[in-house]
Parts: C-alpha cells; sequence; structure tokens
C-alpha cells in the first residue's frame, strides 16, 4: 500500500495481511494471536488511528452499545445495518444469539478471527450472519 492510501484501505489491506495468524481469546499482537476485537484494533492503529479496545470479556456476552462506544471514540460512525457496506469498514454481526462478532470488510468479502478454524481467515462474499451495525472510519 503506498503512502498516499486512505485509512480506510490501510484498514483493509492490514486485515487481508493479517490472514493465517492465530486466534486467540483476548489475543491482542498478530505475532502470538488475535481474536476479533484485536484484529479490528490491529488494523485500526496501522491506519494510524488510536483506540482501546476492551478486553478480559467471555466470548458469549456484550451488547452491541458497548461496541459502538468503543468504535465511537477510535472515530468511526456508528451506521445502520441497512447501510451500504464499503471497503475498511467494520461489521458487528451476531453469528449466534448470545454472541457479537467483528468483520472487517474488504471489496470481495470480510476477514475475520474464526475460533473454529483457530486462526483469522478471509471469507468471500457477504457475511452469513446478520450485520447489527456498521463502523465506518471518519477521514478527516
Amino acid at each position: 500500500m503506498n503512502a498516499i492510501a486512505r485509512p480506510a484501505q490501510l484498514l483493509a489491506e492490514t486485515a487481508r495481511q493479517s490472514c493465517g495468524c492465530n486466534f486467540r481469546l483476548h489475543g491482542r499482537d498478530p505475532q502470538l494471536g488475535l481474536d476479533c476485537i484485536g484484529l479490528v484494533e490491529h488494523c485500526v492503529k496501522a491506519a494510524g488511528r488510536d483506540i482501546i479496545a476492551p478486553n478480559g470479556y467471555a466470548i458469549r456476552q456484550g451488547q452491541p452499545r458497548q461496541f459502538a462506544e468503543f468504535m465511537e471514540n477510535a472515530g468511526f460512525a456508528v451506521l445502520p445495518q441497512a447501510e451500504a457496506m464499503r471497503e475498511g469498514d467494520i461489521l458487528l454481526v451476531r453469528p449466534h444469539p448470545v454472541q457479537l462478532h467483528l468483520l472487517v470488510r474488504l471489496k470481495d468479502g470480510c476477514v475475520h478471527a474464526h475460533a473454529g478454524l483457530g486462526k483469522v481467515v478471509f471469507t468471500p462474499g457477504a457475511p452469513s450472519w446478520p450485520v447489527i451495525l456498521i463502523f465506518r472510519l471518519q477521514e478527516g
């Protein structure tokens, strides 16, 4: 990625480059492992933004508002799920009735930390889980 790339492009490219990293609950270092929040934190920092992501949570808990608060603090707008997704958006999805999960949207799919596969993966196409919120990095 060149030096004039937009932050959303840097975020998306970092996500793509993170594919293959190990999954680790509460993981914040791509060398040691990432969970979905750690992946987002890593990508947002690579895009030149500060983010203080929560830690010490259970895998099956949380409310959308908690995710919205830390994403807003990192300079993201919170959009309804009906908004058209763009590369570099962060998607809050519900893979299970009591679980929330974060994905990074690319042009051709999404990147996320997959606990079942034990690594960060790329999934082509639209998300297969219901999208609850879309977080878009505010540029400027």
